[in-house]
């Protein structure tokens, strides 16, 4: 029989994976995907090979760990929103998604994949369905259901998730991948999510539905 690992073992794994993966994320940037050996990542991270390697097996594997982390939403923390009140529902879904995309890291995924995807297409596409399309599809079940609920009036849920993020995104993040000191303050950032959700109504919100 064997024995399941401590409270505290499981911990201590834990912490170690957290700075295979912090490590990971900085090596990629500063050295590009291809010129970071697994091996150098271990050392920066301060743990062995063999831990790095009984974690992650293969450097594809790490990367999409480090995807899964940035974009991890836990549905027991930050379920989503009861369907009834659009403005509410989209308020709370437009600042998760502020303070997703504003993480220390996230920017830093990006111009890696950026930096990367025309020599290994792999890791655009474990960005996109390992890490965008779930939390999209959060979001868009989360549209259709305040259209089942009558608090919405919605054709196409995808395409209006589409615009409620790209409009929050467009100004909370996109600028930081040109713009080094786009640092925007809070009350900037709560109007951007405002005027998104404004005209998410405006769009979509049903006549007297509360929110709308």
């Amino acid at each position: 029989m064997t024995a399941q690992p401590s409270e505290y073992h499981r911990r201590v794994a834990a912490q170690k994976r957290t700075s295979i993966i912090e490590a990971a994320t900085k090596l990629f940037l500063d050295s590009g995907y291809d010129g970071t050996p697994l091996a150098r990542i271990a050392e920066a991270a301060g743990v062995s090979r063999a831990t790095l390697f009984k974690q992650f097996t293969t450097k594809a594997a790490l990367f999409e760990a480090i995807v899964t982390e940035y974009w991890k939403v836990d549905d027991e923390e930050a379920p989503l929103p009861e369907p009834g009140n659009l403005r509410a529902g989209l308020e709370t879904i437009g600042r998760r998604y502020v303070d997703l995309l504003t993480q220390p890291g996230m920017a830093a995924l990006f111009r890696i994949v950026i930096a990367e995807v025309p020599r290994f297409p792999e890791l655009g596409e474990t960005q996109f369905k390992l890490g965008k399309m779930p939390y999209f599809e959060s979001v868009r079940r989360y549209l259709e259901a305040e259209n089942a609920a009558g608090a919405a009036r919605l054709d196409d849920a995808e395409m209006a998730a589409t615009q409620f993020l790209g409009m929050i995104s467009n100004y909370v993040f996109w600028p930081r991948m040109l713009l080094a000191r786009w640092e925007p303050d809070d009350s900037a950032i709560t109007n951007a999510v405002d005027q998104a959700v404004l005209t998410m109504l405006t769009r979509y919100g049903a006549p007297g539905t509360p929110g709308a």
